[in-house]
């Protein structure tokens, strides 16, 4: 009985860490994205890999360093952002997070909103999460 106890006290740390590391993630995605709003490239640059490969829904893909200086020189503005039905798999330190997302964004002077189906792939570097590459599709 005590050892039986013992395995499901156990399990249920186990699990308390999961939902916990995967709640920590889908806030720092949060974060990420305010910081487009907000166009903060430095929290940007802290938020996103080096390797970043960042995927827009019509192929267009940027690196870090070229999303940084597209918000920078206002070639793409974001106004809003928003996440629903969001879902977070975290393994190690490695993650995944799929949402439908409504943003309003300015493109070359074109402005509108748009709903995306979105992939995020994060990666756990020391005690941060990093994101590492993100592809979109219409939704």
């Amino acid at each position: 009985m005590k050892k039986l106890l013992t395995i499901v006290l156990l399990l249920n740390v186990f699990f308390a860490n999961a939902q916990t590391e995967a709640q920590k993630l889908a806030t720092t995605m949060q974060r990420f994205h305010l910081a487009l709003v907000q166009k903060d490239t430095g929290a940007i640059r802290q938020q996103t890999d080096v390797s970043l490969s960042y995927g827009h829904s019509n192929g267009w893909i940027e690196t870090q360093s070229e999303m940084i200086k597209n918000l920078a020189t206002g070639v793409i503005k974001y106004h809003g952002y928003k996440e629903d039905s969001l879902e977070a798999v975290v393994d190690k330190n490695v993650a995944y997070i799929r949402f439908v997302a409504d943003i309003n964004v300015t493109l070359n002077g074109n402005t509108g909103n748009y709903y995306f189906k979105v992939l995020e792939v994060w990666v756990r570097k020391g005690k941060r999460w990093l994101l590492f590459a993100r592809q979109a599709v219409r939704g």
